[in-house]
């Protein structure tokens, strides 16, 4: 029978969590079984208890300290690999399923033996989009917060297809993307061991971008399945717009563009984060001064 660990990582936010696990309840299931792990990323609320009074048999792993989005969830992906999962499904805990997401995924990846990461199609739950006096009634919960990434290799950008649009069909086939959104990544074990899991000098942002493209690089394609759903409140844990965003954005936009971009890319951002230090608002200027000063992980910030 087919293995899949599905690692969500919580901070200070266990009722989104246990909203989480209640829609996991409602998953089908068919010739898999399911292994659900939470990694606690050193909450200071009573997240743990909370959770484990809902779920006593679902695994949480408490870090010591705040690893960030990718040292936290990276926590979780190492436990799932040690327990000989086949997939690992890394997932936010602010987020709600389909009840065949799972079921959908292992067809998609029956179907493609050569993908690293499958995404899904995740529309914004009814109440959190962007726009909210844009929608019709009918159309809420049918209104597209991700239906593939795209990388902007101009301004080392990377950005959601189909963003506030209304699913009419118009995003009905499985393609390759850019990259796969860190909100739900279904990812081949096999492929993880092979390039290890996200890399911690990003702490949060751009991990799931860099996680793609190191996936297509070693040979792996990352995939959007359409007909794998969920369900997302968007942004509940940083705050858009906050400095924080700013700080790791700003940040971690120089490591990966300096990785990857080429070299007249490079050369723009350079210009642009001099912007930034000299006019920019406080947190892109310490994001870039971090860049600069080779300060990573969880930088100056926390």
């Amino acid at each position: 029978m087919t293995r899949v660990g599905m690692v969500i990582l919580n901070w200070n936010r266990p009722a989104d969590t246990i909203e989480c696990l209640a829609s996991i309840q409602t998953l089908s299931l068919k010739k898999c079984m399911l292994s659900v792990i939470v990694v606690d990323n050193a909450s200071t609320d009573d997240s743990v208890s909370k959770i484990q009074s809902y779920k006593s048999q679902v695994k949480i792993i408490k870090n010591k300290e705040n690893l960030g989005f990718a040292g936290g969830n990276n926590v979780g992906i190492k436990y799932a690999l040690k327990l000989g999962m086949d997939y690992v499904m890394v997932l936010n805990n602010d987020t709600l399923l389909a009840s065949n997401i799972v079921d959908q995924f292992l067809a998609s990846a029956n179907r493609n033996p050569d993908f690293g990461i499958l995404s899904p199609k995740i529309y914004f739950k009814a109440g959190n989009e962007f726009h909210k006096d844009r929608y019709k009634t009918s159309e809420l919960g049918k209104v597209i917060w991700y239906a593939g990434g795209a990388i902007d290799w101009d301004n080392v950008y990377a950005g959601n297809i189909g963003v506030d649009e209304v699913d009419r069909g118009q995003f009905a086939e499985v393609r390759e993307v850019d990259f796969a959104t860190g909100t739900c990544m279904f990812i081949r074990a096999s492929a993880l061991r092979k390039i290890g899991g996200f890399d911690e000098k990003y702490f949060m942002y751009f991990e799931d971008v860099d996680l793609s493209l190191r996936m297509k690089n070693s040979g792996w394609r990352v995939l959007f399945d359409p007909e794998a759903v969920l369900w997302h409140k968007v942004a509940q844990s940083s705050g858009i717009g906050s400095d924080l965003n700013d700080y790791f954005i700003t940040r971690n936009r120089l490591v990966f563009g300096m990785r990857y971009a080429s070299r007249r890319t490079k050369i723009a951002l350079m210009r642009e984060s001099i912007r930034h230090f000299l006019r920019g608002r406080d947190g892109q200027r310490k994001g870039v001064r971090d860049f600069y000063m080779q300060r990573l992980g969880k930088g100056s910030w926390l």
